[in-house]
């Protein structure tokens, strides 16, 4: 793929780091106690940086180990943090994070960027593509299951019918609701008839997309 322009690149970024800072939000301690006294912070800005976190992240180990009246060490996970991001702002790996559904945070230098977004970019659209192929098998799953729900309350509300005892009143009574469980069955054989064409159309475009990136990834 041939690269966009420094506008496009400069827009893709500033969305991407809008995202991250949200996800960043609210998340759960980056370290456990057991990290947190181990101090091996070399170790722990290498796997940061191999992960594409940013240098917030050390700001989040230090409120995780602040807990335990634990320090981060800058020094070392920064350096290592440098060795990591090397692994990570990688073609193959732009790919594999954009697949993922994982959010890039800016952290690769201009020129790593120049292989590095187009293949992330990449990713996220097969991310997209098959998720809105899972999400069409459930929409398909959930539509099936509701028309035997209702096939089965007809079948139940018809054997009542043919209980005996039963006044003329709650004869009628029966009957209206045998009318309107038929209605909403009605309805849910249109809703899965509508989401079996939404997983063919989603089917087709994961297979669109796979079959246009295979030539420069694994898919």
């Amino acid at each position: 793929e041939s690269p966009r322009g420094s506008g496009e690149g400069k827009a893709m970024r500033s969305f991407l780091l809008a995202a991250s800072a949200m996800l960043l939000i609210g998340g759960c301690a980056s370290m456990n106690e057991d990290q947190c006294r181990a101090g091996d912070w070399g170790s722990q800005g290498y796997r940061d940086g191999l992960r594409g976190f940013p240098t917030t992240r050390l700001d989040a180990h230090a409120r995780a180990c602040g807990k335990y009246g634990i320090a981060p060490e800058p020094a070392p996970y920064q350096s290592a943090r440098e060795d990591g991001l090397r692994g990570y702002c990688r073609f193959e790996r732009g790919f594999d994070a954009g697949r993922r559904g994982e959010s890039y945070h800016g952290v690769c230098r201009p020129g790593e960027e120049f292989a590095f977004l187009p293949a992330y970019r990449d990713g996220l659209r097969l991310h997209a593509a098959e998720a809105a192929l899972e999400t069409a098998r459930s929409d398909l799953d959930r539509a099936v299951s509701w028309i035997r729900d209702r096939e089965d309350k007809l079948d139940a509300k018809q054997r009542e019918l043919g209980e005996d005892g039963k006044t003329d009143a709650e004869k009628e009574q029966i009957r209206s609701r045998i009318r309107e469980v038929r209605g909403e069955l009605r309805e849910a054989r249109v809703r899965a008839r509508d989401a079996e064409r939404a997983l063919d159309w989603a089917e087709d475009e994961a297979d669109r997309v796979r079959f246009d990136l295979s030539g420069r990834y694994p898919v």
